[in-house]
């Protein structure tokens, strides 16, 4: 229809409410809906908000104005060109801002298209904002299709911004301009300019959880012992323990909707600690600050629901009175260097001798100290876990070997009992064994030679039947040569030695690993499990992983939370492609370059086969720990081992 039809069909609209056959059916439906609203047609204008109530309204928006404000910016230079601006609405349709031709948005006050005015279809009938408001999506809206007669001088086309997690609509891109100046690719301006703010957005949302993310895992020890959920600033739960979303499923299941705790939503970060007090009776909510503000000046980037104490008492209930049992079985790992310490532990549990396991940080020394100690103590002895370097030095003592009522100020009138009598009959760990003060080994030594403990201030011994296991990250030898460490006392607590190898030498563990992480950290947000690329998976391989497996742990959450349903090394965090890229030269790896090549000449092809095979034998027939060696990829060395006929048996044929 031209805009003569159009018009017409209007003015018979608005006096007797017909409608020709053949007109936009999103049009038509519009004007319904727009003469549902009295005298609407003859508005010369649409309301504008009082200048306080616009600068609150525009401050709730912050994160959308301040992300769209380049994408705004840029597009605004090529609409001053076109007699036209590009406007930006909240999602009640409130303009928030204007850019372009400044003759057009200076024409646009006469409507109220300017910062303040609303332009939802009960405000002013048709327009391309309200509409696409009402539609849920875009549209463009052209001269006398607009339902208020002095709009019909406009042409729009407008599109909804939806948020890329949850796809609420943050606001509306529009772009209007006078009738006279129509262009049909507007709308697909508005529908890019829309789509460049989402990317924005995510962008931003991702930065922000990372952040976030960060600084729970840096205070991470201050909810050791509660279950916990965290948030970001929009109530998207973005990490969680298996117990915490259970408690909420079970016991709060209006709460949570989807990944989200739906209360939360639109709720200011500083009103949220005292709702959920309302909600969650028994929990605690610690606010996140950001380490930087962001622009808006907004520091306040998520928070911690916590439910205090729930694993503290799951650790002192009946049946689980050692803390958490661990079969070795439930350890991840098949690599030779794993099923030799597997075979030492299951031997090693006959015994009630000391055991000194060794290793570096991050390694995984509790849970063979656990193994250790479900495989040898009885059904619901106690696993009594102590870190010597995580307590004062003024209190260690008493800890450990518990005190005497007045023995020292502060101490509880009936006295207490230390963690050596609360492992009786079962198994005291002392993790950083190392750090333990000099003048308290004395006293630990006698304990393990005649099996009595003294508290603090007490004169009188208490037997304890204890099984120790200490963990260390030094070498212990060397501490003992320095003067930090009793020579008697390391070969007590080092009758037995356990060395848990370090990720960097397990090969395709670090895969099975790294695939276990992903299925857990996956369930805890409530998300299907995603993929690993190819390419990662390399990259997994190819990383020293100083931090061994709470690294991989830390950085498998990180991806998991940050990333899609295939995780690429986009997501791998900068610090692990540029490792892997510096040791990308095979002489780095501490293997064998393989020749250069030359021509596919014979000579050449016997040389690389006989460094293949002799790489292949030193690594025990592993192929992803011959192929870092060699400095080539997987895919690569499978391809050469067919070329030479290699067997899996390691004969060549």
């Amino acid at each position: 229809m031209n805009e003569r039809d159009i018009r017409q069909a209007w003015e018979s609209f608005v006096s007797e409410g017909h409608l020709p056959s053949d007109f936009r059916q999103e049009v038509a439906a519009s004007w319904v809906r727009s003469r549902a609203t009295t005298g609407i047609a003859r508005r010369r204008n649409a309301p504008k908000l009082p200048e306080p109530e616009f600068f609150r309204r525009r401050h709730e928006n912050r994160l959308l104005l301040n992300t769209a404000r380049a994408a705004l910016a840029s597009t605004a230079d090529f609409l001053a060109e076109a007699s036209s601006m590009i406007v930006l609405t909240d999602p009640a349709g409130l303009i928030i801002d204007t850019q372009g031709d400044p003759r057009v948005i200076d024409l646009g006050r006469d409507v109220h298209l300017e910062r303040g005015g609303r332009w939802m279809e009960n405000d002013i009938g048709t327009n391309a904002i309200g509409t696409a408001i009402a539609m849920n999506g875009p549209v463009q809206i052209h001269a006398a299709e607009h339902y208020c007669e002095d709009v019909q001088r406009w042409t729009c086309a407008a599109s909804p911004v939806r948020h890329p997690v949850d796809g609420e609509m943050l606001g509306v891109v529009d772009i209007s301009g006078p009738a006279r100046a129509f262009n049909p690719q507007s709308l697909a301006l508005a529908v890019s300019v829309s789509q460049q703010i989402e990317a924005l957005v995510l962008r931003s949302v991702q930065d922000t959880r990372e952040q976030l993310l960060r600084v729970f895992l840096s205070r991470r020890f201050r909810w050791q012992n509660d279950d916990i959920v965290v948030l970001d600033n929009r109530g998207a739960i973005i990490h969680a323990t298996d117990a915490a979303l259970a408690v909420l499923a079970r016991d709060h299941p209006d709460i949570v909707a989807g990944r989200s705790i739906a209360t939360l939503r639109g709720v200011p970060l500083s009103l949220w600690p005292s709702l959920m007090q309302g909600s969650l009776p028994g929990s605690e909510v610690e606010i996140i600050d950001a380490v930087h503000r962001d622009e808006a000046g907004e520091g306040q980037i998520g928070a911690v629901l916590a439910f205090p104490g729930r694993r503290r008492s799951r650790a002192v209930a009946p049946k689980p009175a050692g803390g958490e049992r661990i079969a070795l079985d439930e350890i991840l790992g098949e690599s030779a260097a794993m099923r030799e310490a597997f075979a030492r532990v299951r031997r090693m549990a006959a015994s009630r001798a000391p055991v000194l396991i060794e290793g570096e940080t991050g390694v995984g020394k509790e849970l063979f100290a656990r193994a250790l100690h479900t495989l040898g103590a009885a059904e619901g002895a106690p696993f009594v876990p102590v870190n010597c370097g995580g307590i004062s030095r003024d209190l260690i003592a008493s800890e450990i070997f518990g005190y005497e009522k007045g023995a020292f100020t502060g101490a509880v009138d009936q006295g207490r009992a230390g963690r050596m009598e609360a492992a009786d009959g079962g198994t005291l760990c002392l993790d950083e064994v190392g750090e333990m003060p000099m003048s308290l080994q004395p006293y630990l030594l006698r304990v393990l030679e005649d099996g009595v403990v003294y508290r603090v201030g007490a004169n009188v011994g208490r037997c304890v039947n204890v099984r120790l296991i200490s963990m260390t990250n030094r070498d212990m030898l060397a501490e003992v040569d320095r003067g930090n460490f009793r020579r008697d006392l390391y070969y007590r607590i080092a009758t037995l030695r356990l060395t848990i190898p370090p990720l960097r030498e397990r090969g395709d563990d670090v895969l099975l690993i790294a695939d276990h992480l992903l299925r857990r950290s996956a369930r805890a947000m409530n998300v299907p499990a995603p993929t690993l690329d190819n390419e990662v998976r390399e990259a997994f391989l190819r990383y020293p992983w100083p931090g061994n497996v709470r690294e991989l742990r830390n950085v498998v959450e990180n991806m998991v939370v940050l990333g899609n349903a295939h995780l690429t090394m986009r997501e791998v965090p900068d610090e692990i492609v540029r490792a892997v890229t510096s040791r990308s030269d095979p002489a780095s790896t501490g293997g064998e370059a393989l020749p250069p090549a030359d021509d596919g000449a014979l000579p050449w092809n016997a040389a690389e086969r006989a460094v293949i095979e002799r790489e292949f034998a030193r690594n025990g027939g592993n192929i992803s720990q011959t192929a870092r060696r060699l400095g080539i990829a997987r895919s690569t060395l499978y391809a050469k081992l067919e070329k030479y006929g290699f067997r899996r048996d390691g004969e060549m044929s």
